[in-house]
């Protein structure tokens, strides 16, 4: 065995333009049997059903995922298992998405006539226009390429490529149709960064009750020292008699006043409170919290009722450790 360091670069290169050329083929064959599969999938009352055997299987299943996960009901069952019992999971209201590059795949060829007998409408996606699977198919998406970017011309690797983009272009036809959003996309990935960014709101994040440092407008600064230091938020709320919020003293105004050369020991806290502060509600998202720091160049926002009244208070490293930022 020898080791060719340009020729594995060729190859790589030459990968990379089979694959690009049979993605790009692909635009001039999406018409209105595409837009029709489309049409059927939208309208289906059940779920599309993904199949498919050996590399076409592979690519089923991340078709499926990608469509659950964008507002299309989904599910992958494999050819051979439906063969032996799965079968019973595909309902007359379903709709089956096969996926056969031959078309002439046995275990999914095998369980045409049945799915035929149900009902369930048929979206093939395969190279063989001509092939069994195509005959039996209500509409046919060609992902036929030119050329393997396997040497041999063997190896599923263009084939696969087209499949798994003709899926995409599916899911994203779908979604668009379905007015899918952002938020919608969050709630089916609530624990990835898109989904803690638009579910978690201020309320989930935020310090409550007695973790939030608080004082009263006539506190001695000595006072409002001791209560910052032991609730660790770097800033404390200034509230009147029930609970409203009349401003805040933070870690830098504490910087400045000593750069300034203040006499701290006699001062009050309504000689060195900042006035009217800026908050934010509790039903607010997260990553609104994060824009006020961010647009206002601070690290801790007070968070109140509708009628003003202090309930919870945040700082950047909460909202890190929730993984907002």
């Amino acid at each position: 065995m020898t080791f060719d360091t340009e020729q594995v670069i060729r190859l790589a290169r030459e990968t990379f333009d089979i694959e690009a050329a049979a993605v790009l083929g692909l635009k001039t064959r999406v018409n209105g049997s595409f837009a029709r599969a489309v049409r059927r999938m939208l309208e289906v009352r059940g779920r599309v059903v993904v199949m498919g055997m050996g590399k076409s299987g592979h690519v089923g299943r991340k078709i499926a995922a990608t469509l659950a996960s964008t507002g299309t009901a989904a599910m992958f069952v494999h050819p051979a298992e439906a063969r032996h019992g799965d079968l019973g999971m595909i309902k007359a209201i379903d709709l089956v998405l096969a996926i056969s590059y031959s078309g002439e795949s046995e275990e999914l060829i095998s369980i045409l006539p049945v799915l035929k007998r149900l009902g369930v409408p048929l979206v093939a996606i395969t190279g063989g226009l001509q092939s069994t699977l195509a005959q039996h198919a209500d509409e046919t998406l060609d992902c036929g390429v030119e050329k393997e970017a396997c040497p041999l011309n063997l190896a599923p690797t263009a084939s696969t490529t087209a499949q798994l983009a003709l899926g995409d272009a599916l899911a994203v036809a779908l979604l668009d149709a379905r007015g899918f959003r952002a938020e919608d996309f969050a709630r089916s990935h609530p624990g990835g960064a898109l989904g803690r960014k638009l579910l978690t709101h201020v309320s989930d994040v935020m310090r409550t009750g007695d973790a939030v440092p608080r004082v009263g407008l006539h506190t001695t600064f000595s006072d409002l020292m001791r209560e910052m230091s032991a609730k660790g938020l770097g800033a404390s709320a200034v509230v009147d008699g029930e609970d409203r919020v009349l401003g805040i003293f933070t870690d830098g105004d504490l910087r400045r006043l000593i750069e300034k050369g203040a006499d701290l020991r006699t001062a009050a806290v309504r000689d060195v409170m900042h006035p009217a502060p800026r908050t934010i509600r509790g039903d607010a998202l997260a990553v609104d919290a994060v824009e006020l720091m961010e647009q206002h160049r601070i690290t801790s926002v007070l968070v109140v009722d509708a009628q003003g009244r202090l309930c919870g208070a945040l700082n950047s490293n909460d909202l890190m450790r929730a993984k907002v930022i």
